[in-house]
């Protein structure tokens, strides 16, 4: 059987058991968002940072986010608009939105690794998504000293004005970097990075609705639909969803550009390997 063969009849079966599902558990990594347009290297990259790159060399904005800013003036020009381009200005994605067109006719679940609230842009309902890494649109303190999350859009948006858009690489006006509250001091990005990563009374209400789903699905038919999900961080998506799939037998649907092998223990796995621009609207239809 050629490889064109055999991946149209794996479209055809996730065709099938999508249409059938009335209650799906969608886990998303960084894939589903490349797909649908949010790239962090290439064009977009180069039009939307342009100034920093200049000033730092960096390549992507993925490798961006480990750079050691010299000091907080620089870290949070570079933030603020980071956040801004791949969250606060961006809009609900058009792949994003036809996946909500066809989840909202189900019991949904959403596990995402993404910081970029595209499901909740898109239309998912918040108290359905569980963001176990954190988002652009927080900050914390950098020592989670106080075990606090805050709203970062506001302040955000003023530095990027101060910054204009991206245009300046360092924050001229000093009271508009960010400082703890409670102890005054640094503060960072909601994102796990390490060990200071906050996870707060919000955080703790997600991973409950998310348990509780999973549980459900021991007595409910639920359909595994993974999207965009690699080895970056495959503690949080790709290993437990092989593990619900291996001891529930619920189906499994991998999605990705590459690698996306299932474990040979998954008796009712379907990998799909390509574009997901491509490949979800055709499995959706």
């Amino acid at each position: 059987m050629t490889m064109e063969r055999r991946q149209h009849e794996e479209v055809e079966r996730a065709r099938d058991v999508l249409a059938g599902a009335r209650r799906v558990l969608i886990g998303a990594g960084s894939g589903l968002s490349t797909a649908a347009g949010l790239c962090y290297g290439g064009e977009r990259f180069r039009r939307h940072m342009a100034s920093f790159i200049e000033r730092y060399g960096i390549t992507d904005m993925y490798s961006a986010a480990f750079y050691p800013f010299k000091d907080e003036a620089d870290k949070w020009a570079y933030w603020a608009h980071h956040a801004s381009v791949n969250n606060l200005e961006q809009p609900a994605l058009p792949l994003y939105e036809e996946l909500y067109d066809w989840a909202k006719e189900r019991d949904y679940f959403v596990m995402t690794t993404n910081a970029d609230s595209q499901f909740a842009k898109a239309g998912f309902d918040p108290a359905r998504i569980f963001t176990p890494q954190g988002d652009y649109a927080h900050i914390q303190c950098a020592r989670g000293c106080d075990g606090t999350v805050y709203d970062a859009r506001e302040i955000f948006a003023v530095i990027e004005r101060d910054t204009n858009p991206g245009e300046r690489t360092r924050i001229s006006d000093p009271s508009l970097i960010p400082h703890c509250p409670t102890c005054g001091g640094p503060m960072a990005m909601h994102l796990r990075m390490d060990e200071s990563f906050v996870q707060d009374a919000q955080w703790y209400a997600q991973q409950r609705r998310y348990v509780d789903f999973v549980q459900c699905g021991a007595e409910q038919p639920t359909v595994l639909l993974e999207l965009g999900v690699g080895w970056n961080t495959p503690t949080w998506i790709r290993l437990p969803f092989e593990r619900l799939a291996q001891t529930t037998g619920m189906p499994l649907v991998r999605m990705n550009r590459d690698d996306t092998a299932i474990d040979p223990s998954v008796t009712n796995g379907i990998a799909l390997e390509g574009d997901i621009a491509q490949l979800l609207p055709a499995v959706l239809a």
